[in-house]
Order: structure tokens, then sequence, then C-alpha cells
């Protein structure tokens, strides 16, 4: 059985109007998604491959580029960190371990600072967060 072809290809010029309006729709989109607000604080870890972690509960502080530490996702200054490390270590069973989530911009310097705050308060064990490694074939970007 044969049917009939109707379709005939189309052989005039394009209607530009439509596309304006796809570009402009994009534009708007993206203009929009540029200025929305994102949460939080950014922190960029270093970059490191196959390190080990740890099986013991953990306590995790941020800190941004300016030195600023950051406990539960809420801004915390020196002194009340050190009162949590203490309430932490006495808190648990086992004493928990110190996992420091540091901007690469940070000076190495404050994870040794807060690495004697956590001893002093009873934690010995303290780690630095990093993103997981690159491939061989890439190497990590310089600032």
């Amino acid at each position: 059985m044969r049917f009939p072809v109707s379709v005939k290809p189309f052989r005039g010029q394009l209607d530009v109007a439509a596309f304006a309006g796809v570009f402009m729709l994009l534009l708007v989109f993206v203009l929009l998604a540029s200025l929305v607000y994102t949460p939080g604080v950014n922190v960029n870890l270093p970059f490191a491959q196959d390190l080990p972690g740890t099986d013991r509960p953990t306590l995790e502080v941020a800190v941004d580029s300016s030195g600023r530490y950051y406990f539960q996702n809420q801004f915390i200054t020196e002194t009340a960190l050190q009162a949590r490390f203490r309430e932490a270590a006495t808190n648990n069973a086992s004493p928990p371990t110190l996992v420091v989530l540091m901007d690469r911009e940070t000076h190495y310097e404050i994870w040794l600072h807060l690495a004697t705050l956590a001893r002093d308060a009873g934690i010995n064990d303290a780690l630095l967060a990093t993103s997981p490694g690159l491939s061989a074939t890439t190497s990590a970007p310089r600032p």
C-alpha cells in the first residue's frame, strides 16, 4: 500500500522575529540567573589525591580567605570556638577529629592555630579537608 506524499521542503525565508524572541528570552534568563544570591561562604579547598580520612566522629570548621571561622554554618569567634571544642571533647565517648575546611588563599598558620586550640581542648587529631584530586592528565589550577 502506498501513501500519498504531501510533505514539501521549506523553500522560503526564515522568520527572524521568532529567533529574536527566543534570543531575548535566553538573555533575560541569563541575566536573572546572575542576580540570584547564593547563600553560604565561598571556600575553595585545595586539591589532593588519595588522602586518608577518619572513621571517628568529626567536628568541621570552615575558614574563608579572610581568616574568619565558621562552625555549624555560623560565624563564630575564637573564644566561642574553643568552648565548643571543649564541649565536644567531653560529650563524646571517643575524642572527635577536627576537620578544617580551609580556603586555598588562607595562610597555613591558621590551620596550625586551630589544631592547637583543638589540642588544648582535648581533641588530638586535626585534618585539612581537600577537594578530590584531578586526573593525572590535568594539573591543579594556579591562583
